[in-house]
């Protein structure tokens, strides 16, 4: 890929022309103002095919910015949007707010031409690892997008969640009081043995007593 893919590039404020830059010579510059007439006035990403030309539009708060490519196999439409999204930036951060509302036709060339010529160069020598870094953009995107797909879900089945909580609430309630009853009875059982066991223990105590006491009258203890 090399930076002839990128043939026209200029920045606009509504239907004028601020800034251009081109290394070729041909009538585009007089169809992209054609299409800068028939540009919507939102703020998005358009593709139009004028004259067997196709530009690629950036439009935000009334400012566009354009290139024009060699062939749509010389660059993918990513990289011309990525190439317009840093001219965007950089023409914001340089005369936003200021000299770009005030600025007349083609005013800004021999300031702002050469920057975007120092850009085309530098979206050309990048042009893998943006498209890598766009690939990864987008399938963050897509994980966002379904885990809010899945909280909107979860929100419309709020009244079953509802009751799934009220059930989980009342078997847990249920769940304290069994072991609260179980506590309970391990103790009465505790206390039965126990006295079982005492009862038992007596009865064996007074059995020793009587053998005793039969023992010591046969052989005359006293004596």
């Amino acid at each position: 890929m090399s930076q002839e893919s990128f043939i026209y590039s200029f920045v606009a404020r509504g239907t004028m022309v601020l800034a251009e830059y081109t290394e070729f010579t041909g009538n585009f510059p007089a169809i992209a103002a054609q299409c800068l007439h028939k540009l919507p006035s939102s703020n998005n990403k358009f593709t139009y095919n004028c004259d067997h030309h196709t530009f690629n539009f950036l439009v935000e708060d009334g400012y566009g910015v354009a290139s024009l490519l060699r062939s749509l196999e010389s660059v993918s439409k990513q990289i011309s949007i990525a190439f317009l999204e840093r001219v965007k930036a950089d023409f914001r951060k340089r005369y936003g707010g200021g000299k770009a509302d005030t600025a007349i036709a083609k005013s800004l060339n021999k300031e702002f031409g050469p920057v975007m010529k120092e850009h085309m160069k530098y979206i050309i020598d990048h042009a893998e690892e943006i498209e890598k870094l766009i690939k990864v953009k987008a399938q963050v995107s897509e994980v966002k997008s379904i885990m809010l797909e899945n909280i909107d879900k979860a929100i419309d089945r709020g009244e079953n969640l509802t009751i799934l909580a009220d059930k989980s609430e009342t078997l847990h309630s249920q769940a304290q009081e069994f072991r609260k009853k179980g506590t309970q009875v391990r103790r009465k059982m505790w206390y039965q043995n126990m006295k079982i066991k005492l009862i038992v223990l007596g009865i064996l105590l007074l059995l020793v007593l009587v053998i005793w006491l039969s023992v010591c009258h046969g052989f005359n203890c006293a004596n």
